[in-house]
């Protein structure tokens, strides 16, 4: 086998492996790149192989840096099956057709209000790709060696992080080549662990929170008293999420804390199309989180689903002065409808902008936790006034302690782990780590670098 990393190096976006065994051509993932602009622009750019001669695609999960790229590639003559779990599939049903629409508003507001060099400016995709795109996706279930080839075939197994992700193990007889995808916290309330793997030639192993662990403070604690701080002086929490995992994540929390009385009954407001779809895949795929089908009834049904634009702006006039959480996509405030929350809201100082998560550097998110006094959204610059919050512990990531303990469930050590998904430092940092106190042979492989297996 031949595997070139053709994203996710060097950043935590992009993710697309290219695997060459015995003639045929494989991608595993095959996402966006996000974030600074210059990983914005490889999107735009043409891929070192021929989208026509991949044979099939694999996802770990339906995050848009792991499956985001798919309408573009399919659009630039990839005919194959994309293999993924049910889950996966389902949730793609929701975020490509979405991705595809807010390429699109990019594009026509760019035109509108002439805040671009590029006349006109395009979208990268269209909803319409997206659609055609869906039609090639062909959910696999876990647990099951799939053929992929007459020499290759492949099994998913659970990896946690988010509803539908896997780690993938491909295999060919001879030698097993294993990527992690984006492993969840052992011990997340809602979501299930990743599953335990013994053996590997080769790991392609995730690093984002590769130099950092998540906090040991209860996350209930800390958004109490955000929540409680900003309802007391009338202010609104608006909370920047991911529409999938981490908004559902959020309402959970939210819900224990109404639950037991610990913050006003307050409205929540889930503003995010996306986001509220997704959450109804919560009560679909069962078998994948912790919740009762009771307990995960109740959360759902704890927050007010605004699903129209109307709806969407009703709550600035609703909430001027009133205290209040709006839970809105996207998580790194890079588009959707938080960017029309933040520019209603961060400019008073009774409201607080909560980032709860990884912020990539180069996004609106990354640029607010370093403390930026103003915020362009839009083309407009826009004062910030509100208090900025950090949530860290509720990330649907492992840290490198959850990493090193997944890691120890290994009979004996790969030929060699390559460390992706992470910005440099944190890829750095676990590489030492894993060296360290397992001794293994750790490399951290650059954008199109590629290695015969």
């Amino acid at each position: 086998m031949k595997l070139t990393f053709l994203g996710a190096t060097g950043t935590v976006t992009g993710s697309k492996y290219l695997i060459e065994d015995g003639g045929k051509k494989f991608l595993v993932d095959c996402g966006l790149f996000q974030g600074l602009k210059e990983l914005r622009l490889r999107n735009w750019e043409k891929l070192p192989v021929d989208p026509a001669d991949i044979d099939a695609v694999i996802l770990t999960h339906a995050h848009i840096d792991h499956s985001g790229y798919l309408p573009l590639f399919i659009k630039n003559g990839f005919k194959g099956p994309v293999y993924c779990s049910s889950a996966t599939a389902d949730l793609c049903d929701i975020l490509l057709p979405d991705s595809g629409y807010l390429h699109e508003e990019d594009a026509a507001r760019a035109n509108k209000y002439s805040y671009t060099k590029h006349k006109p400016a395009l979208p990268l995709y269209t909803q319409e790709d997206a659609y055609r795109a869906l039609e090639q996706i062909k959910p696999v279930s876990f647990g099951d060696e799939h053929p992929l080839s007459e020499f290759l075939s492949f099994k998913l197994t659970h990896a946690g992080h988010i509803l539908g992700a896997a780690c993938v193990h491909i295999n060919d007889g001879q030698t097993k080549l294993v990527f992690s995808g984006d492993l969840g916290r052992l011990h997340d309330p809602v979501m299930e662990p990743p599953s335990q793997i013994q053996d590997a030639d080769y790991l392609v192993l995730e690093s984002t929170y590769g130099d950092r662990l998540h906090e040991t403070t209860d996350p209930l604690d800390q958004l109490e008293g955000i929540i409680a701080k900003t309802a007391a002086r009338g202010g609104t929490v608006v909370i920047p999420a991911f529409a999938v995992g981490r908004a559902q994540g959020l309402m959970y929390y939210i819900y224990k804390l109404k639950q037991s009385g610990r913050i006003p009954d307050i409205p929540v407001y889930l503003d995010s199309p996306m986001a509220i779809s997704a959450t109804k895949l919560l009560q679909e795929h069962h078998a994948e989180h912790r919740l009762s089908k009771d307990e995960c009834a109740a959360v759902c049904a704890s927050v007010i689903y605004t699903k129209t634009v109307e709806q969407s702006k009703a709550i600035y006039s609703r909430n001027n002065g009133m205290p209040g959480v709006v839970i809105s996509a996207s998580g790194m405030a890079t588009g959707g409808r938080v960017l029309h929350h933040l520019k209603h809201y961060i400019g008073d100082p009774r409201n607080t902008v909560l980032l709860a998560g990884f912020q990539a550097a180069g996004t609106r998110g990354a640029r607010l936790a370093h403390g930026e006094t103003e915020i362009k959204i839009h083309g407009h610059l826009y004062p910030v006034r509100a208090e900025i919050s950090m949530l860290d512990n509720i990330s649907a990531h492992a840290d490198y302690k959850e990493i090193l303990e997944w890691l120890g469930h290994f009979r004996e050590a790969p030929r060699k782990v390559f460390l992706t998904h992470g910005e440099p430092e944190a890829a750095s940092s676990l590489k030492f780590k894993i060296e360290e106190h397992l001794g293994w042979n750790v490399e951290i492989p650059e954008y199109k670098y590629d290695v015969e297996l």
